[in-house]
């Protein structure tokens, strides 16, 4: 906001600054002569500064056109900021043009103003300057269309001072605040209509940086013979450029050719793209296709009729997080080899994939999380121009002779040029890095990613497709999710909205190349694209990122049939974005549900540049977030740490409390310190067992009365849930070390191989049993293994293989990839060696396992108890045992009743259901007063598990196996 000083001053200059603007705006966008002599001492300053010596001047980007009439620089630096700036743009034909002879320097700051509290971040700098100005909206949008800088100089036409311009914000204000504008537009993309009985396609693209935009259409991809091309025209109230064509175009392909200054170039350049509203796409995403998402040619059979699976309560869900490749790629069971870690491996009948899936439904498990499987950029699309571990040598070394099994000392004899990738790996000494090295020479053109790489966010990725091209992925995708539905699962899509795969003029760049530094976030001194998230951040508090990703989920919703979404690093978008978007997708799929990541880190950390949907922001939202509260307390934390520090940061799920491995000091220095980090990590997975609300009552291991926000968890509370849907539970998901090998960095030597699988099991239950919504990561039910790899994003079918025909869990396969993991290389032979091969399970290690999971999950779902939906029930049915001071160790005893006054019966089976969970290596008897009528769950009791089915109440409480968790009833 100007105050008033400020527009006095600009009022009595209008005339005149007005006439310098206008003719120096008419030079930018047309005339290529001279500036003209107007004897304004300003101008005539600056007449012999060259555009070059500006860009080479300018390295940073601390100016920010906030709105028509601000402009602010901010620094980082004590240093004073010059007051003499000029706002200079660069004409095509390389003359230093003043756009704005003279800004109104604002020396006192409106307290009135509103920008700080729109942009803290740029209010937290305590070096700013403020600048008004007296601009026509038809002037400023003509200068958007080239460079921006404001410069200063000295007397003897030095530049002393030079910054480029955001202007990010400044489209938002002329483009989307207005009614029907940008924002409010509904048919973005090519898409084909009909009018009075003719067909016609149109095509929309908001490019309100863009000197011109034009559409080449193809009949096949590239064709010049059948291509024809349109001239899209600008509506300057809107910045969308649109156009119609006559005709019957659908399913032909196109491209946008943009002539744009783009920063990256420091000039106009032109720039062919894809659409980034597109729906279809040709092979590796080259171009766009026109296609009705409605239309039967889009469509598997009886797609339209059928039935979608139901939840009775958002608290009934039960994740299975699933990635699209490792699903199938190793399933000897599938009708073709060529499903294998396709779309199309999900709707096999009798694959081991899917017998192991439908034994899952039956005990209770509703819901598939797929990884994201939108279109990425890092996997190439056609099969001749990637390998796959069944690929020969001779392959291999065709697409990458450089590949040290194809040049070097280590080349590989002429007689292994036919054989398999995998038959050679299969040869290497496990306990080598061989196999990592192989591997991770090949991930740049193997078929294995997981996916966090958008290049187009509203299509189906095509290498999970037998043909990548056009429709065909559209109909395999849904295929895929309809086989789902009918075998009784809902779908649950892993979204990233939160940054692209490249920017700039990448070759997989979309956003960044149409409307530069406008989709992406800036840092506010340098301009750089942030990359905390590890990629390049988009800005989803801007009006248009914000409608992109509103728009793609609902397309995902209503054309998909999908269920529901997980938000990769959702924290870095605005929490008032999360809930305008689910209530968007609502509004077409009444019971979808939203979760993710609501880690609070990075340049939008403490609210920093809007509220984020953070863990504790969210609250009481009914969208979830995953709690790394009871991951930690149960698996052990210390996730970034390594060597032998790993290995000391026990979990009570892995012996924290219970039993030590050699690392865990006796010394009494550290047991005041080693039992406080225990007691508090058992006080963590009570407040987590009971949905993690923040105004959950129980006594701490101090003995006092508190609330789960008062549990602490670093210097955060650990509860901050309001309701059970806020909280996704769990202990393993894709990223870090699997349960198995996070296990077994931490578990004692010489403990058996039997119990390492009861670890496993007693570490899955938590998630299991607690209030709140469990997510299981696909394959630990059988002990899965990546070998120990802390992040397997890129490292293929070798390191993420799961076997569902129980085989083997792909443990001990070589040593991790050396990028992430070679510091932890030592550790892993070590315990390699000292384990004996007590680490080292069997078929029926993994058959023990899955039959548990199926057990604990079956008594989940064998009572609304577990699943308890509101806040208030949690608070008044669910209790804690052995609490306090005197607690007895290693045993968590959790009571929950369905014997409450003036509440309703929830369990027609069960008044109360008491459970322990024994995280002790040896049979332990919890003493219990109140042991009238208990008896263990009619599940248990059928358990083929000796040490489960043993449990058993006595006179004086309950006897419970080693490493186990028993559930009795009454």
């Amino acid at each position: 906001m100007i105050n008033a000083p400020a527009l006095w001053l600009i009022k009595n200059l209008r005339t005149y600054v007005a006439l310098i603007t206008s003719l120096s705006v008419a030079m930018l966008v047309g005339c290529q002569s001279e500036p003209p002599n107007n004897n304004n001492s300003a101008s005539v300053i600056i007449d012999n500064v060259s555009a070059d010596q500006i860009r080479q001047a300018s390295q940073s980007a601390q100016a920010h056109w906030l709105s028509q009439d601000h402009i602010l620089v901010v620094d980082d630096k004590a240093q004073s900021l010059p007051l003499n700036l000029y706002l200079v743009t660069i004409s095509r034909d390389e003359k230093v043009v003043v756009a704005d002879t003279h800004m109104i320097h604002l020396a006192d700051q409106d307290s009135t103003a509103d920008w700080p509290k729109v942009y803290p971040h740029l209010a937290q700098f305590d070096n700013q300057l403020s600048f008004a100005l007296d601009m026509s909206l038809a002037d400023i949008k003509a200068l958007l269309k080239g460079p921006l800088y404001l410069i200063s100089v000295d007397q003897k036409q030095q530049i002393t001072f030079a910054t480029a311009v955001q202007y990010g914000n400044l489209l938002d204000v002329l483009y989307t605040q207005g009614h029907n504008d940008a924002d409010e537009y509904q048919q973005f993309g090519g898409v084909t209509l009909e009018e009075n009985g003719k067909r016609f396609s149109q095509f929309s693209l908001w490019a309100p940086t863009a000197q011109s935009v034009t559409v080449a259409l193809y009949q096949e991809p590239g064709v010049e013979k059948n291509s024809e091309k349109l001239t899209l025209r600008e509506d300057p109230n809107t910045g969308i450029w649109s156009g119609r064509i006559a005709g019957d175009y659908e399913e032909y392909y196109y491209q946008y050719e943009l002539n744009i200054y783009h920063p990256d170039a420091s000039t106009s350049v032109t720039i062919t793209t894809t659409d980034p509203y597109s729906l279809s796409l040709s092979t590796n995403s080259e171009y766009s296709q026109l296609v009705n998402l409605d239309s039967a040619k889009t469509q598997p059979p009886e797609w339209q009729g059928h039935q979608i699976p139901a939840v009775a309560q958002v608290e009934d869900n039960v994740f299975y997080e699933t990635h699209i490749r490792d699903f199938s790629a190793h399933d000897a069971r599938l009708s073709s080899p060529e499903f294998a870690g396709k779309y199309k491996a999900f709707s096999e009948t009798d694959s081991d994939g899917i017998r192991h899936l439908k034994q899952l439904r039956q005990a209770g498990l509703n819901n598939i999380h797929l990884l994201p499987a939108f279109d990425i950029g890092t996997v190439n699309e056609d099969p001749e121009k990637r390998v796959s571990l069944s690929d020969t040598v001779a392959k291999l070394c065709g697409l990458k002779p450089q590949h040290g099994w194809c040049a070097g000392e280590n080349k590989l004899d002429p007689a292994q040029m036919q054989d398999s990738l995998v038959s050679v790996l299969q040869s290497f000494d496990p306990k080598t890095g061989q196999a990592q090295h192989a591997v991770s020479q090949w991930r740049d053109i193997d078929d294995y990613n997981w996916g966090y790489d958008p290049f187009h966010y509203t299509v189906p990725e095509g290498s999970y497709a037998t043909d990548p091209m056009g429709v065909a992925r559209i109909i395999e995708f849904r295929e895929m999710v309809q086989s789902l539905h009918n075998m009784g699962f809902r779908v649950i899509m892993d979204v990233v909205y939160n940054h692209t795969h490249k920017a700039g003029l990448a070759a997989t760049s979309v956003l960044d190349k149409i409307v530069p530094n406008y989709y992406q976030r800036l840092n506010p001194i340098s301009g750089a694209i942030e990359q905390s998230t590890c990629c390049d951040n988009t800005a989803t508090e801007r009006e248009m990122m914000a409608k992109l990703m509103v728009d793609s989920l609902i397309v995902w919703a209503r054309d998909y049939k999908i269920d529901g979404f997980r938000f990769d690093l959702m924290a870095h978008q605005p929490k008032d974005l999360m809930l305008e978007a689910r209530k968007a997708v609502q509004d077409v799929d009444p019971d979808t549900y939203f979760y993710g990541e609501g880690w609070n880190f990075g340049e939008v950390a403490n609210n920093q540049r809007f509220i984020q949907a953070s863990q504790l922001e969210l609250a009481g939202s009914e969208i979830g977030t995953f709690s790394d509260r009871l991951r930690d307390a149960v698996r052990g934390g210390a996730f970034n740490a390594v060597g032998d520090d790993i290995r000391k940061a026990q979990g009570v799920g892995n012996g924290l409390g219970s039993y030590d491995n050699e690392l865990a000091t006796h010394a009494s220095e550290m047991a005041s310190e080693k039992l406080q980090q225990y007691r508090i990590a058992m006080d963590q997975i009570r407040v987590g067992l009971a949905g993690n609300l923040a105004t959950f009552e129980l006594i701490n291991s101090a003995g006092e009365k508190v609330r789960g926000r008062d549990i602490p968890y670093g210097d955060q509370p650990t509860g901050y849930a309001l309701d059970p849907a806020d909280t996704i539970n769990y202990v393993s998901k894709h990223d870090n070390q699997t349960l198995w090998d996070n296990n077994q960095y931490r578990l004692p030597y010489d403990m058996a191989t039997e119990d390492r699988a009861r670890v496993q099991m007693l570490s899955l239950t938590y998630p299991l049993l607690a209030q709140g919504i469990p997510f299981i990561h696909m394959g630990s039910e059988l002990l899965r293994s990546k070998a120990f790899l802390r992040d397997s994003y890129d490292y293929g079918d070798w390191f993420n293989q799961v076997d569902f025909a129980m085989q083997s869990n792909n443990y001990n396969v070589g040593l991790p990839p050396a990028e992430k993991d070679q510091q932890n290389w030592q550790l892993i032979g070590k315990l390699l060696n000292n384990n004996e091969g007590r680490d080292s399970v069997s078929v029926e290690h993994i058959r023990w396992t899955k039959q548990r999971f199926i057990e604990y999950l079956s008594i989940r779902m064998s009572s609304p108890l577990f699943r308890l939906t509101s806040a208030k029930d949690i608070n008044a049915r669910v209790s804690f045992e052995n609490t306090g001071p005197q607690q007895q160790g290693g045993i968590i005893a959790m009571k929950l009743s369905d014997t409450i006054v003036d509440a309703p019966e929830l369990d027609a089976q069960f008044n109360e259901i008491f459970v322990v969970f024994n995280n002790n290596a040896a049979a332990t008897h919890f003493t219990y007063g109140d042991v009238q009528g208990w008896q263990l769950h009619p599940i248990q009791q059928q358990s083929d598990d000796q040490i489960i089915n043993a449990s058993r109440v006595t006179d004086s409480g309950f006897e419970i196996g080693k490493l186990t968790v028993a559930v009795f009833v009454r």
